[in-house]
């Protein structure tokens, strides 16, 4: 599998970079259009029910829209990770540390695969919660759908945001070290 991966990641290197950045752009891009721009919108709609399905409408399409990103990204990220042998250049085959600064570089991988790890566990309970006040509102049940949902744009998408954005950073940072 690992020979499969290097070899796939060596004759696809710019497309698998490219799909990789463009995927974490669509989704931080569209949680900060979300959070900054329709979140805004949104609070201006004065029919409380009008504005949680809409707001709830609106989490749905967005979550449509980076899902398929969601896994490319994941997909890219193994690919490179491994592609572009980091252990290999950290550690000999019985684990052993050879060179300090590549094992830095391999721990910093991890770092960030970590947190867009986080980040998708995070977009599955935006998605759960943002199912569950859908529910709450065919029900009628407004307060619940409220309480669904201002979780979702109080913290867990300018969470996603900032850990995101830091992602990114790491990933400049890893590109710019070898």
């Amino acid at each position: 599998m690992k020979e499969f991966l290097v070899e796939t990641f060596a004759h696809h290197r710019t497309l698998i970079v490219f799909l990789h950045v463009i995927s974490a752009v669509i989704w931080v891009g569209g949680m900060i259009a979300i959070r900054f721009a329709t979140h805004q919108s949104l609070s201006l709609i004065s029919d409380p029910k009008l504005r949680l399905e809409r707001a709830a409408h609106t989490l749905k399409r967005l979550f449509a829209i980076v899902t398929p990103f969601v896994i490319v990204l994941i997909v890219t990220a193994v690919l490179m990770a491994v592609g572009l042998g980091f252990r290999a250049a950290a550690m000999d085959p019985m684990g052993n540390v050879i060179d300090e600064y590549a094992m830095s570089l391999y721990n910093t991988i991890h770092i960030k695969e970590a947190i867009w790890l986080i980040m998708a566990l995070n977009l599955g309970a935006m998605m759960w919660r943002r199912a569950k006040a859908e529910t709450a509102l065919k029900e009628g049940n407004l307060e619940k759908a409220k309480e669904m949902l201002a979780l979702i744009a109080q913290y867990m998408v300018p969470v996603n945001i900032v850990l995101g954005i830091t992602a990114i950073f790491i990933g400049v940072v890893l590109r710019n070290a070898y």
